[in-house]
């Protein structure tokens, strides 16, 4: 019996099934609606297609159309609907006649195989070819490592023949890659087995998504500006403490070979026909959590909204699209869609299975997350995610409650079961908060000092009362400042699970002070990592990893993926 009509329904099928049996447009059509030469489209078969980058000359001088971020509340272990929201939100736009393009990130097979399943959205608001988008895609990340790697194998060369950089081998900070959740990995040992096998040291793995080529591809402007960055990677110091790079070594020409097709945004559709921007893949809780910049910068000058989904809850990924990419790329945001639902305010509140009582208590944590969409001069639309199970009395509760806390609006994303005619009601007041004057600004200024900037981001966007330095950070800094590195921005490495550094700091937790154990340079990309806590760039599976339920089925067809 379904709740909300007490009326008999048929069960949905799965968002594979849906995937499955749906009738895709050819992509060549897509591009064309939307604007594209056809040498501007490199198809890769009928459904996928790269975009050239030359769009972006020949539509300089046509305006950008408005950026709109999908973000969420603090995530639960279940999800929040976040990439279903975002897809929805764009069908709707399209239901309403406007011209809207959707950017999304790419899935990493770690996370599909390890506790998502899935990465394309769900129900009947998906980005479709699904299957191809959660595996190898065009390829985008298993080039990506193999760049990263290239430079690894470079490095280990170099100090077995003759060491000409006189690089200190145990101040190598260059790690490899692999695009699997495989916590063996984290620390191992390399050059063992004699002379022959290189020189032995210690090191490690991240995954892909974490990887700094991955940022640099991410953010590049241009193939030259790309190979501008990657060139610019430090991968250690020389016995007298000067850096080594990635130029240094030679290596930067070879992997921008290997990455001048990755450059290229790869353009699919939903399932309503919508254009979708699907490209790059970094996290938000390890790495800067957003589509690449090219992406966006193209999806802004062909369409009217361009809607783009960042990681993780405002305090992880939007934060990072605000501070660091808008910062890099000279983009505006129009406004941001904060994603809340009945299930997850119950889980802040203390109890999943509770009532409106834990709704109320829970609805501390999506007012700490309005409060840091002001933080940033922006109006917030707060989508509420409904779920089956959801009554009405708690889904009114929950608008009322994000309106009481500073809400532009907050409206019903109805699309899983609905697609964008569940959304329309939404879009609607995305546009209109779209259409209102803003006081966008970033956290902080670049010219202030590493630890103002730290501070900044755990004061005005975590709610902390501070940051604590441990030895290993307050050490890189006086690295960074010693070496012009202290007017990079920060991208902060914690948990996605609180708005703390800690796990068991739930909700919206208050008098915490943030600890960080450590800070990297990612000098290709361009700004500073801040490990928060004991947060791992290498994630690992559980007992019961997703890739239990894929499977292919007696006439060969992909079964569990989601």
């Amino acid at each position: 019996m379904s709740i909300r009509s007490s009326v008999v329904v048929t069960p949905m099928p799965s968002s594979l099934e849906i995937a499955q049996d749906a009738t895709l447009r050819p992509i060549a059509d897509i591009a064309g609606e939307i604007g594209l030469e056809p040498d501007e489209v490199e198809l890769y078969g009928r459904y996928k297609a790269k975009i050239d980058l030359a769009v972006l000359d020949r539509l300089a001088d046509r305006p950008d159309g408005k950026l709109i971020n999908v973000t969420a509340i603090t995530p639960t272990p279940a999800g929040e609907g976040k990439t279903t929201t975002a897809v929805s939100l764009t069908q709707a736009f399209g239901r309403l006649g406007k011209r809207p393009v959707l950017c999304l990130r790419e899935a990493s097979v770690g996370p599909v195989f390890g506790i998502k399943g899935g990465a394309a959205g769900a129900g009947y608001t998906q980005v479709v070819p699904m299957e191809d988008m959660n595996l190898h895609f065009t390829g985008d990340i298993h080039a990506i490592g193999a760049a990263n790697n290239l430079l690894a194998a470079m490095l280990d060369a170099h100090l077995l023949h003759g060491n000409e950089l006189q690089v200190d081998p145990l101040s190598i900070s260059w790690r490899r890659c692999v695009d699997i959740n495989d916590r063996a990995l984290r620390d191992i040992v390399v050059g063992l087995g004699g002379r022959a096998n290189g020189y032995t040291r210690q090191t490690g793995f991240d995954i892909t998504a974490a990887s700094e080529v991955m940022a640099i591809v991410a953010v590049a402007r241009d193939l030259h500006d790309l190979r501008r960055r990657l060139g610019a990677i430090t991968v250690g110091s020389t016995y007298e403490g000067e850096p080594v790079s990635a130029e240094q070594l030679r290596a930067a020409g070879a992997m921008t070979v290997l990455l001048k097709d990755t450059i290229k945004p790869n353009l699919v559709q939903t399932l309503e026909g919508q254009p979708v921007f699907v490209h790059c893949g970094p996290f938000a809780n390890i790495a800067h959590g957003n589509n690449s910049l090219v992406a966006d910068r193209v999806a802004l000058k062909l369409g009217d909204y361009v809607v783009t989904e960042s990681g993780f809850g405002s305090d992880m990924g939007m934060e990072k699209l605000f501070d660091i990419v808008c910062r890099v790329g000279g983009l505006r945001p129009s406004a941001s869609v904060l994603v809340a639902t009945v299930k997850a305010l119950k889980h802040h509140g203390g109890d999943p299975n509770g009532g409106l009582a834990e709704i109320e208590a829970g609805a501390a944590n999506l007012r700490r997350h309005l409060g840091i969409v002001r933080e940033f001069g922006l109006n917030a639309v707060v989508a509420v995610n409904r779920f089956p199970t959801d009554t009405t009395e708690e889904i009114d509760l929950v608008r009322r409650l994000a309106v009481e806390g500073g809400a532009y609006a907050a409206e019903v994303n109805d699309g899983y079961e609905r697609g964008g005619e569940g959304a329309t009601a939404l879009a609607e007041a995305v546009a209109a908060a779209a259409d209102e004057p803003n006081s966008f600004a970033e956290l902080y200024p670049l010219d202030a000092p590493i630890e103002k900037k730290i501070e900044a981001i755990a004061v005005r966007a975590y709610g902390a009362d501070g940051i604590f330095l441990l030895k290993t950070a307050k050490d890189k800094i006086a690295h960074f400042n010693a070496n012009g590195l202290d007017t990079l921005p920060i991208c902060m490495a914690k948990t996605h699970l609180s708005l703390s550094h800690d796990v068991a700091l739930t909700n919206a937790p208050t008098g915490f002070v943030v600890t960080i154990r450590d800070i990297r340079a990612y000098t290709g990309a361009g700004w500073l990592v801040a490990l928060c806590g004991d947060m791992q760039t290498m994630p690992g599976l559980s007992k019961t990893p997703a890739a239990f339920n894929v499977d292919i089925d007696e006439n060969g067809r992909t079964v569990g993926l989601f």
